[in-house]
């Protein structure tokens, strides 16, 4: 096929079909494919350089690798293809919102060149791709376990939702659970922010570190979604509308060709982009095993804050966050003990003070219901509650489903009871 008559956004169809071969080469890795691009420029000029300078200049390249890149690799026109029908795809009155975004250009996020090893490019796909160049506002990873609880999608909801208020994008991996409750919460914080202003407290004003002179205002990216597959797939399916959603408020960003399915190995090299582009990374429930934790600590490699909110000691969901937390990670209780932690200051008028999303509520009147007095924080089963009341069987659940019903318990599998905490 005839690659030059492809155009992506300034990108001709001979620039897209070189940065796609230099990432199809086999033999090569992403140190190496850096390397060639420090020492030659473009893609163009690497598969245009002389033997000699390209063995001397960038490792030096072995004789099977200077064979490789001179071999267009198996499957490029194909990929070039259908690239090139996916971008087309999304040519809309306003502009492009499907683009790849390749380490040369500006709208790559710039805290991911922070990366040991940033991704050569990037399938990204969302509505502000369409309003011209990318302003990237401060930006929170919020992670955590895909079974999370209710107070923990509570938690991650609220946190992400004063996040978004403030002007901050909530970076988070499209999975069930945590993710998926932080999209959502900071797609809604971005709405009340565009519907109240900048701030909900009366009079407030903003001050941010120095060194960051963007807008947030003037860049809508409510959240941003990185995935382990190519963005032809969403994965899990049961948030397909979600996505879409994301796409209108924020991006869809994803390292892998189209095509890619859900393998187990590239969920992994996902969390390592969400903690790099992130100042920060917030879990919320995670067990010791997650890769929430994968995050975290990758995200303290590159020498981001870390936090994490405290859970019962009883909770599977808990045992991550307080590891994290033994291990140096900010303890935090509200929203704004994040911001505060990073600098972001906003100082509240007598008036009118801002509220602060809590995961636990202040006392209220409904506390001294013997019932939720018993359930506490924890999860608690039938027998238990019916040990602590002293009620009778048939009184206590007809009071636990009112409760249920009134949103503040949840039922859990395995015949369990947990407290919802109020935002």
């Amino acid at each position: 096929m005839d690659h030059d008559d492809i155009d992506h956004e300034g990108m001709s169809g001979e620039d897209l079909a070189a940065w796609l071969r230099l990432l199809l080469t086999p033999g090569l890795g992403p140190a190496k494919q850096r390397r060639l691009l420090a020492a030659f420029g473009l893609p163009k000029q690497v598969f245009g350089a002389p033997s000699a300078a390209l063995a001397g200049e960038a490792g030096p390249l072995s004789p099977s690798q200077l064979g490789a890149l001179r071999r267009p690799p198996a499957g490029l026109d194909a990929l070039v293809e259908a690239t090139q029908t996916w971008v087309d795809e999304g040519v809309t009155p306003r502009g492009q919102t499907r683009r790849v975004i390749t380490l040369a250009d500006t709208d790559y996020p710039p805290a991911l060149l922070d990366a040991e090893d940033p991704p050569l490019l990037l399938y990204a796909q969302g509505l502000p791709l369409a309003s011209g160049p990318l302003v990237w506002p401060p930006t929170l990873a919020v992670v955590g376990s895909r079974n999370a609880t209710p107070q923990g999608v509570a938690n991650a909801r609220a946190f992400s939702h004063h996040l978004a208020a403030q002007g901050w994008t909530v970076v988070s991996g499209l999975a069930l659970g945590i993710d998926g409750a932080a999209h959502e919460g900071a797609i809604a914080g971005a709405a009340s922010r565009a519907t109240c202003g900048p701030s909900s407290g009366a009079g407030t004003t903003r001050e941010r570190p120095a060194e960051d002179t963007s807008e947030p205002q003037s860049a809508p990216l409510a959240t941003v979604a990185v995935v382990g597959t190519g963005l032809d797939r969403i994965y899990p399916s049961h948030h397909e509308g979600l996505a879409q959603r994301i796409g209108q408020q924020g991006l869809l960003l994803s390292e892998f060709p189209l095509g890619t399915p859900p393998l187990r190995e590239n969920f992994p090299r996902r969390n390592r982009i969400i903690a790099a582009m992130s100042r920060g990374t917030l879990v919320v429930e995670a067990a010791p095993q997650s890769g929430s934790l994968i995050t975290a600590r990758l995200a303290a490699e590159l020498g981001r804050e870390v936090f994490a909110i405290p859970g019962s000691i009883h909770a599977p969901q808990s045992r991550g966050c307080h590891a994290l937390i033994r291990q140096g990670a900010k303890l935090v209780e509200t929203a704004q003990d994040v911001l505060e932690e990073l600098g972001w200051v906003v100082p509240q008028t007598p008036a009118r003070a801002a509220p602060r999303p809590r995961s636990r509520p202040p006392p209220e009147p409904e506390a001294s219901d013997p019932v939720l007095l018993a359930l506490g924080w924890e999860a608690v089963g039938l027998d238990a509650l019916l040990a602590r009341t002293g009620q009778p069987a048939a009184r206590l659940q007809a009071r636990l489903l009112a409760l249920e019903l009134d949103g503040q318990v949840s039922r859990l599998p395995g015949g369990l009871f947990q407290r919802l905490g109020r935002d």
